[in-house]
């Protein structure tokens, strides 16, 4: 491997290390020396580690079989924010720095899963910016042009995935730390749901709003490490359970027909090139089968502001502080600057602003609650080096507008490259929908870059098949044939618990309807020889109300798998054989409407 050419996608260490032409002590070594020669230019990591720092992971690997764990010789970077056991942690203040005694609980589950750490990588100070420049220990540049910032402020955890010292690399993101620099750097950043990645082990940048974030080369990579670390976390307060429709099998190819929401008015601050590459990800969305639906904007973008405009600023302040107020110097001027207002911040304005927060986010919500997805550029702009060094601030908030709004909002989202500008620098786009919808997320990002094959990090390309699995979410489709028709007498059920019609259609032609003994009710019974396509609705339903609605369901009739006429098997109304004692066949009428009305 070289600087330009390499290829540390998981599939192909794990491949490399199954046929013996790879071992991890011989790539941690080549690592090391890539790492080495690339500092100088890039300022990527505050500390590579040595061999002997890393001897104790490579030994616990020896003699075991790369079958047996799943991230077996993989190489990580960590964000210097993120506490690894034994190794100085700095949140880019050399005046803040600490010895951690213990792994963060996320570097604790991915070394104990195979994984071995190969430093600790630059950010901007106390993960205050999104241009890696804010750092006293060095500026990083991007990966691919170097008049233009890595982002930030997971800055070198961008770059080392980028420049291929890293399969993955551990950042934060609390205003887009970890989508910005994937964007920049022709990466997925995964921002997971608050709370699924634990934060325990983070120097927090806002406590209530941080999460753990992963930069990889490709959606699916991101998928699996999601899957293999989202856990509750007893050292982590704010951590939270992982619903089952957010685990690993949500991850595949999205059907045809999903909704995806983009903003009635976009603001590209004047760069024409970024807006091209935005319209061409929504084409390409409509050509995996999506259907665009409008969407304003105003409330995501009003949130946005209470950021740094509102109280959380005083949140910031509650780890700075105390050494500014001590010794000043010590903090980098722009991070003083960020954070004066913090100190007069009173809990009015805090509550105002919460209150605030709480009316945007219901507007938001509504307009979420129709879509399964939003696209939006990752940033709207790029800005350079000169700009950001002659007005830092307003530069860097430029490089915030479509990303500040997504924590304070508690929403998932994943950054996905797009394409590159004429001069070669990497764009991306967001796309960003409810909490716990993450693997969904990631699943339509792995269709979006499956169809348009841009070069990966290293010049690799990603394979064009999609995985076989369906993509799922936080919604269930339920077909159903009977009273529970739009309209219908039992309708309300569904309604009550946020469900909603999607469309009227037929099963496959194989099921027979039955008028059941109550005469209230039918029941459909598949018969492979002598059936019929029947009428039927499919319905959307909150996953989180299905067991409700289950255990409300009257015998002889229950939930099971119904086929329909496109071929789908949906999860929807049928009945036990036994319940048709007594009943009616009604088949001929095709359906329950048609009987009522006969």
């Amino acid at each position: 491997m070289n600087q330009h050419s390499f290829d540390l996608r998981l599939g192909t260490l794990a491949t490399g290390y199954r046929d013996g032409r790879l071992t991890p002590r011989a790539l941690m070594a080549e690592l090391r020396q890539r790492a080495s020669a690339l500092n100088p230019e890039y300022q990527l990591f505050i500390h590579i580690l040595t061999a002997e720092e890393q001897e104790p992971w490579l030994a616990a690997l020896d003699g075991v079989s790369p079958e047996t764990l799943p991230l077996y010789g993989v190489p990580f970077a960590i964000k210097d924010n993120i506490d690894l056991a034994g190794i100085v942690t700095t949140a880019g203040c050399p005046a803040f720095a600490y010895t951690a005694e213990r792994d963060a609980t996320i570097v604790a589950q991915l070394i104990a899963l195979g994984a071995v750490p190969v430093g600790k990588t630059n950010l901007d100070q106390f993960a205050t910016g999104l241009n890696g420049t804010r750092s006293p220990y060095g500026r990083c540049r991007n990966a691919v042009h170097p008049a233009y910032p890595s982002g930030g402020s997971s800055a070198g955890s961008a770059l080392a995935v980028a420049l291929g010292v890293a399969s993955f690399a551990l950042g934060t993101d609390t205003a887009g730390s970890g989508r910005v620099p994937a964007s920049l750097n022709n990466l997925v950043g995964l921002k997971a749901s608050k709370g699924l990645i634990s934060t325990a082990g983070v120097v927090p940048a806002c406590r209530t709003l941080d999460c753990t974030t992963f930069f990889t080369a490709t959606a699916a990579e991101s998928s699996r490490l999601l899957a293999l670390t989202a856990a509750v976390d007893p050292r982590d307060a704010y951590s939270r359970r992982n619903p089952q429709w957010n685990g690993a099998q949500a991850f595949g190819a999205p059907a045809s027909g999903f909704r995806f929401g983009v903003p009635q008015t976009l603001n590209f601050l004047g760069c024409a090139q970024s807006e091209a590459l935005f319209l061409q990800a929504k084409a390409r969305l409509l050509a995996l089968g999506g259907v665009a639906v409008s969407i304003d904007m105003a409330p995501f973008l009003a949130a946005a502001s209470l950021l740094y405009d509102g109280p959380w600023v005083a949140e910031r302040y509650a780890v700075a502080g105390p050494l500014i107020e001590r010794q000043p110097e010590a903090v980098l001027p722009v991070i003083r600057d960020v954070l004066a207002k913090a100190p007069q911040t009173d809990a009015v304005a805090a509550f105002k602003a919460m209150y605030q927060l709480q009316a945007y986010k219901a507007q938001c919500d509504a307009l979420l609650d129709g879509v399964e997805c939003v696209l939006t550029p990752t940033y709207p702009r790029p800005v350079t080096l000169a700009e950001l060094e002659a007005e830092p601030v307003k530069r860097n908030a430029d490089l915030g507008y479509y990303t500040n709004f997504m924590n304070l909002l508690d929403y998932a989202a994943v950054s996905v490259p797009t394409g590159f500008l004429s001069n070669g620098l990497p764009s991306g786009v967001t796309l960003f929908g409810r909490v716990f919808t993450d693997q969904y997320l990631l699943g339509l990002a792995d269709a979006f870059q499956r169809a348009l094959p841009l070069p990966l990090p290293g010049g690799a390309q990603i394979a064009p098949e999609p995985p076989a699995a369906a993509a799922s979410h936080d919604r269930q489709a339920l077909v159903v044939c009977g009273a529970h028709l739009d309209g219908l007498a039992l309708n309300g059920q569904l309604r009550e618990r946020g469900g909603r019609l999607l469309t009227a259609t037929e099963s496959a032609a194989c099921y027979r309807l039955y008028a059941l003994a109550d005469g209230r009710r039918p029941g459909m019974v598949r018969d492979e020889s002598g059936g019929a396509a029947i009428a039927v609705e499919v319905w959307e339903l909150p996953s989180a109300e299905l067991g409700s609605l289950l255990a409300a369901i009257p015998a002889p009739l229950g939930l099971g798998k119904v086929e329909l006429a496109d071929g789908r098997w949906l999860s929807g109304f049928i009945c036990e054989a036994y319940g048709l004692q007594g009943a009616t066949d009604i088949t001929a009428y095709g359906g329950w409407r048609a009987w009522l009305a006969r």
